[in-house]
């Protein structure tokens, strides 16, 4: 560790500039229900690649800024969700990807703007060529969106494919790999002949809507984005086990899955000290190497009002997480 880490990483829970987390929670502090919440989360929050950059040529989509009808269709679900949970009951998702997948597609059929979900396209009985997530009409057009939520930690600064420096949580993939499988595979799906074969029509335009969170090492000073990421994406920080004891909030809670989109919203009850907190964490990586998402979190208001708001948010890695990023960004270079 270099003499100047330790001074990095104590600024871990200090006031920085104004996150994502305090417009979500402006905007949408009053909804409750958790769906609901990270619904309005995968509508309003910003893009993670920006749809204007000459990289993507109009291939990226963007749902835009949610408008009055929007906010007013949300407070309504918040008021009675049972529609939202009757829907989630029938296609259960365990997976972070299909979860959100679900809610948008409800979104997208409650506005009548899907004409299919998750369509399979197969060339033979038993051979996939390919899913369609989403089918939509804009006016008399058909549009194919591939949708994907994905959070991604950098490594380090690197140079060259600067993507592939995001490494996900447990290594699985890097943020460069995701695109280049959407751009280069995914979204040429409508032509494949065994695709046009069950479209009412040509698909007109293929475009990808990605939501997400990207992950950059205690306070350092941001690197320079790769080109075509949205200026605007919504950030946290990772730091590994041993820095997390410098870790100086009030309160904190440790996020499920299903609840890594939207900021957190909890009851008092649910909060943690440091003390607990980093009791669970070692007990957590005594056996598994799987990172965990921590919710950094202040009382609502003077005094409170009975419920917790994140105000950051960071993946607490292994401390031998950055050595087998590495490893993986190698992969990733070479393939």
């Amino acid at each position: 560790m270099s003499p100047n880490e330790p001074d990095e990483l104590s600024k871990l829970a200090a006031p920085r500039r104004k996150r994502f987390q305090t417009q979500f929670h402006q905007r949408w502090n009053h909804l409750n229900n958790p769906h609901v919440r990270t619904l309005a989360w995968l509508l309003d929050a910003p893009d993670l690649l920006d749809p204007g950059a000459k990289e993507w040529q109009g291939r990226v989509a963007s749902l835009g800024p949610v408008d009055g009808a929007v906010r007013a269709w949300l407070t309504e679900l918040d008021a009675q969700p049972e529609a939202l949970h009757l829907c989630l009951e029938l296609h259960p998702h365990t997976r972070l990807g299909r979860y959100a997948e679900q809610l948008m597609a409800f979104y997208l059929e409650h506005h009548r703007l899907l004409h299919a979900h998750g369509v399979q396209v197969r060339a033979a009985k038993n051979q996939t060529i390919g899913e369609f997530d989403f089918l939509l009409w804009q006016g008399d057009a058909l549009v194919h969106w591939e949708f994907a939520t994905k959070l991604y930690l950098l490594e380090s600064a690197g140079h060259g494919r600067e993507a592939d420096y995001f490494v996900g949580p447990n290594l699985a993939d890097t943020l460069g790999a995701k695109i280049r499988k959407i751009m280069d595979q995914q979204l040429m799906l409508s032509k494949h002949p065994a695709a046009q074969e069950q479209l009412p029509q040509p698909v007109s335009l293929a475009q990808a809507l990605i939501k997400g969170w990207l992950f950059y090492h205690g306070e350092t000073p941001l690197p320079a984005q790769p080109e075509g990421i949205s200026h605007g994406h919504c950030k946290g920080f990772w730091c590994a086990l041993q820095e997390a004891r410098q870790l100086s909030a009030r309160h904190y809670a440790v996020l499920a899955r299903l609840d890594w989109l939207a900021p957190a919203k909890l009851p008092i009850s649910a909060a943690l000290s440091h003390e607990v907190l980093m009791q669970m964490l070692d007990l957590h990586f005594q056996n598994n190497n799987a990172p965990v998402l921590v919710a950094l979190l202040e009382e609502d208001g003077e005094g409170g009002q009975g419920c917790l708001l994140e105000t950051d948010r960071g993946f607490i890695v292994p401390d031998d997480w950055r050595s087998r990023a590495e490893v993986r960004i190698r992969h990733a270079g070479s393939a």
